[in-house]
This record gives structure tokens, sequence and C-alpha cells, in this order.
């Protein structure tokens, strides 16, 4: 069973990688989408991508700006794995991960014998590893390079396109990569055989002429037939059908990596009267040695890049458990103070000295209470849970939620909810907690500003269809080389108060509703957030209309 996935190369969602699950995905702007991408130029219903025995094909869905693969643009294209698919300003890579040949099966494939075995094979040729190629091998060599480069492939699917273009460059019926594992054994573990029909014989490989290219580091042409007058009919090689094969060694910058091993198998009759020449000469051992130079060092590379991926992986974990904890303890500190005061006022049978304390336990458990959410919620992707509902109703909890603190510490807190907002669908809680990080993010913004204020709006335009929230404060502002960072997960302006994951929650949950969050700030004069996204509803009728249309089409 194949496995497809879409990578964000480019564009607002850059490293977001989709699984491609269902037989058919449309992917847009539109919320409802099954693949949202965040892009202003992408069609709200921009493309689909169907599934069909096994075939994935890419149509577009009368987009505005287009649909575009591998800088072509297409109406309805089948896809490989490498290719590009652009939407809008957006680049995915599409990519197929087909289940790995089990290493079981491969050697059930393979049969190395041995001289004990009848191994008559003969080195007609050899020559040393060189990095220089006739000019006509570039086109060959280019396309091999070209799959060593991919960046959408395993190292065995990496591994088996080379293989399989390299059967075809050289001329070669069958070949199989042996890699070295361990201090000495090389073992089977990719293997292709492009004969139609395919015979369910096995490759035969020498023992001895691996051990040779292992031990000497050079490739070597090998004759079983034609060139060997040890040759005699009824020995265990003929009946394997060998007629030439070429193996050469997968030489790294520092190590031997395996052997590339390619073969022309024959009716044994056919090799017992041929007296032509045979398929493989000194011009296609010398380009197979360059493949296998070129496949050593781009398993090198790919095994460089892996590492590096799983070293940054970890110094993100490490990252994110540094600045967690230390939140945590923060937290943690301020329960363990209110916890005192509590016992303390408890001995002394002081009741407000109890109250003073159950205060500061009450608010670090809220401080728990967000902490725990947003890591939820920005641990996972998920689908909003959309709700026909009324917006204001939403927003209107969270400016009586916060209107305690707003009195506590005299903050001018207002709201002007809008009589023009459209009922729509929307997720209530993921919209609740995107508010309240952004009031409360305003709130300690404004802690220590004279006759400071806050104000909340909603607001729908009818002209674009789109429907806001906006938070305003009066301020410090954010910093002009600081504002492209805030959104940024634990980049905080709050020091030891802030976790960093208010705002980058915020803007996750605004995007899965197909929209974004914009910032608009001056140093000293305040600072105004605006949650917008399109007013859903029409977003579902718009659906259902393209529906009939392409029906009736």
């Amino acid at each position: 069973m194949t496995k497809a996935t879409l990578l964000v190369l480019q564009g607002d969602d850059q490293g977001f990688r989709f699984e491609l699950t269902d037989d058919e995905v449309e992917l847009g702007r539109g919320v409802r989408n099954d693949i949202r991408i965040i892009d202003t130029e992408v069609s709200r219903r921009h493309a689909s991508i169907t599934c069909q025995d096994d075939e994935y094909w890419i149509v577009d869905l009368e987009s505005s700006n287009g649909t575009f693969v591998n800088g072509v643009r297409v109406n309805r294209q089948l896809l490989r794995s490498g290719d590009r698919i652009q939407v809008g300003g957006s680049v995915l890579l599409f990519a197929v991960e087909k289940p790995a040949d089990d290493s079981s099966r491969i050697a059930e494939m393979i049969h190395i014998i041995g001289n004990g075995e009848g191994d008559r094979s003969a080195i007609v040729q050899a020559v040393e590893h060189t990095d220089r190629h006739p000019v006509e091998n570039l086109r060959a060599l280019y396309g091999i390079t070209e799959a060593a480069v991919s960046p959408s492939m395993s190292r065995e699917e990496m591994l088996q396109r080379i293989l399989d273009l390299t059967i075809d460059v050289v001329g070669a019926d069958r070949g199989c990569l042996l890699l070295a594992e361990g201090d000495s054994e090389i073992v089977p573990r990719i293997y292709s055989d492009h004969r139609e029909p395919r015979s369910k014989s096995k490759m035969v490989i020498s023992s001895s002429i691996v051990q040779h290219v292992v031990e000497h580091g050079r490739g070597v042409l090998t004759s079983d037939a034609q060139h060997d007058t040890r040759f005699r009919a009824g020995q265990s090689i003929i009946n394997a059908g060998i007629r030439e094969a070429m193996c050469v060694p997968m030489q790294g910058h520092y190590e031997l990596l395996g052997v590339v091993y390619v073969d022309i198998a024959s009716h044994p009759i056919e090799i017992a009267t041929s007296t032509s020449k045979g398929r493989f000469g000194e011009e296609e051992l010398r380009l197979l040695v360059a493949i296998g130079r070129q496949a050593a060092l781009a398993t090198e590379s790919l095994n460089f890049q892996q590492a590096l991926v799983k070293a940054e992986r970890f110094a993100a974990m490490g990252q994110t458990i540094a600045v967690l904890s230390h939140h945590i303890k923060n937290i943690l500190q301020g329960i363990r103070g209110g916890s005192y005061l509590i016992d303390m006022g408890l001995n002394k049978s002081d009741e407000a000295l109890v109250r003073n304390g159950w205060t500061i336990v009450e608010r670090n458990q809220t401080k728990i209470y967000h902490l725990v959410m947003d890591m939820l919620t920005f641990s996972k992707e998920r689908q909003p849970g959309l709700k026909h509902g009324d917006l204001n109703a939403t927003i209107a909890d969270v400016v009586e939620l916060m209107n305690a603190r707003a009195a506590e510490s005299s903050i001018g807190f207002t709201s002007h909810l809008s009589d023009a907002l459209p009922q729509t669908s929307f997720d209530p809680e993921a919209i609740h907690q995107a508010t309240l990080n952004i009031v409360l993010n305003a709130f300690d913004a404004i802690e220590e500003v004279q006759q400071s204020s806050i104000e909340v709006t909603t607001d729908y335009d009818a002209t674009t269809d789109m429907i806001s929230i906006s938070v305003q404060d009066n301020g410090p502002g954010i910093p002009d080389d600081q504002v492209e960072g805030i959104f940024n997960v634990f980049e905080s302006t709050k020091g030891s108060r802030g976790t960093g994951l208010g705002l980058a929650v915020s803007r996750k949950i605004i995007r899965e509703h197909g929209g974004d969050i914009s910032v608009h700030s001056e140093a000293g004069k305040g600072c105004r957030f605006v949650l917008a996204w399109p007013h859903i509803e029409d977003d579902q009728r718009q659906n259902s209309e393209v529906g009939k249309t392409m029906i009736m089409d």
C-alpha cells in the first residue's frame, strides 16, 4: 500500500506535511478543505488530488491563479514522486512512499555462490575508480544525480531509483545493490529485474567477484561463457543463465558502503552458441564506476542530512523542555507562596491571610490551565469543530472573564460588538482561547502604563466577506525589529512571565479557520491585533454551488 504526502516547501505553512489518506482530498484556502493552505493567492477551493489504482492525479478546480506542476500550468495531471505543486505563492512537494522490499524477500531472489559451488566467473577487465567520464555519459549521470538529490525519498527509495536507472543506461537485465553492514558483511538490500516477462529464477552473484571488488576497490567486468576457457556445459553457473556481469564499488568519502552488481541473463543455449560481442564493455564499466561513486556520495549525504535533522530535533526538544520547565517552576513557586500564606492563616485563624493566599494559588492554577491548553492546541493538527452560532456571545464571555482583573488593576476595559456581525460557523472554544490569549497579552503589556486601556471589538466587512476581532491597547507597543518574531514559538517579549506559546497558538487557531492575525503597532503608541477569517457560511454555500456546476458540466 502506497502512502502519499505533501510537504510545504514555500509559503506560510513551510515545513507542514500533509498525508493523503483518502481517495480524494481537496486543497485550498477555505476552512472546509481537507488541506488548508494559508495563502491569499490560493482560491478557497483550489484543487483536488485523487488516488486511482495507486496513481495520484491533481485537478484544478477552476482556481483564480491556476495550479502548476513543475512550473507548468495544468488542469489535470498525473503526479509522480518528487513533483512540485505550486498553488498561489505556496510550493508543495509531492512524495509517494512505497513499502520497502522486505530484506528476506530480496535475499530469496539472490544466490551468492563461492568456488565450491561451480563459480567459473572470470574477470576479463578491471578499472580503477575515476572521477572522469566520457562526455556522452553526462546525460546518464545527470539522471542518476537528479535521483540522488531528490529531497522526497528515503534511502531505500533513492537507491531503488538509482538501480533502475542504472540497469537502463548500461543495458543490463537485472541488478542488485549489496550494502555493507557492520565491519565486513556485505548483504543484498536492493534488487530489480527489468526482463519481460520476469523470471522466477534467482540472480546468481559470484562471491569471489564481490570480494575482489571490496578488497581492491575497483570495478570489474566478468564473463562466464564468451571469455572463460574453463566454461563447461552442465556447471551450476550456466544453469542460472548468466552471460555477462559487472560489479563496482560504492566508495564514499571515508569508507566503502557496498557494491553495485548488474548482469545480462540469457538462455543457456544462446550462451553456448553465441560468438557475438557482449553488451558490456569498457565504456559501460567506466560509467557504472561513476554511478557507484554517485550512489555512495548520495547515501553519505542522505545519512548526514538525517543525522542533522535528528540533532536539530533533539535541540528543539531540549529548548522546549528548558522553556516549559522554567515557566512551570515559576508557577509552582507562586503556588508554594500562596500555600504558605494559607497555612499561616489557618494556624493564626486569620481569614484575610487565607483568602490572600488562596487568591495567589487560584491565579497560578489558571496559569497552569492556560499553559496546558496552549501546549495541547499547538502540539497537533486539528480540524476546527465548526458550530453555527453567535460570535459576539463568545467574545462577550471573554470580556466578562477579564472584567475582574481589569477592575483589580484599574484598567479601562471596554468592548464594542458589532450588530452587523452575521451568524456564522466557527469553533467557539478555539476562538475563545485565541481571543483570550491576545487579551491576556494586552493586559501584560499595559501593567505599568498610567491610565491604561484595552478595547475589544468585532466587525464584519461585507466587501471582503471577512469577520474580524480587534484587540487594541495603549501600551508601549512593539519595537519594529521584534514584530516579525512575536509569533515564533518560545519567543516572548514578556521575559519570565510569558511562555512564548500564546500568540503562536492564537495564530494557529485563526489559520485553522482559513484566516490570519495582523499586527499594527507603533512604539509608544500602543498595539492592535486583528484576528480575521472568511465568513464560513458563505464558503459552504460557494462550495455547494461549485459542486453543482461541475456535475452539470
